[in-house]
């Protein structure tokens, strides 16, 4: 077989070729894209979900150190408030429940108190088709109250 005539179809064979690159770019760009935005939506709502986690906890430690239930709930909700914010979390709603019911336990007796955070968080600026525009996270954290401080 002659040489250049060997290298002529090689090079034929390799001219069908062209765009075929731009197509398949085409076609997985946009599962690319897809892909990225459901990191970027399972990042957040981990992200949201380990934050109100930390919320529920640090306003049910902060509910039981007080002497009152009403002192015990305002600090508990302002707890999680300043936390939720000091995390920059894109909540649209958030609500703060503190359970007070062992604020009334006889001095000596165990009891606790129970913090509830709930947050939604925005998904829709995501831009991703088919997943919901928010989604709401809500954690539960209890801590026992000192069984022989004096309560009001």
């Amino acid at each position: 077989m002659n040489l250049p005539l060997f290298l002529a179809r090689i090079r034929e064979g390799t001219r069908r070729d062209n765009g075929a690159l731009s197509l398949e770019a085409m076609i997985l760009l946009p599962l690319l894209i897809l892909v990225l935005c459901l990191i970027i939506a399972f990042g957040r709502i981990q992200a949201s979900g380990n934050a109100v986690d930390s919320a529920a906890r640090n306003a049910a430690r902060a509910a039981s150190l007080e002497r009152s239930a009403g002192a015990a709930r305002s600090a508990g909700e302002r707890v999680a408030q300043d936390f939720l914010s000091q995390q920059g979390l894109p909540c649209t709603a958030v609500s703060t429940s503190i359970s007070t019911s062992g604020f009334s336990a006889r001095l000596g007796d165990p009891s606790t108190t129970t913090a509830t955070v709930s947050c939604t968080v925005r998904l829709s600026d995501i831009g991703m088709p088919g997943l919901p525009g928010s989604k709401t996270l809500r954690a539960t954290f209890t801590s026992p109250i000192d069984a022989y401080r004096q309560r009001d």
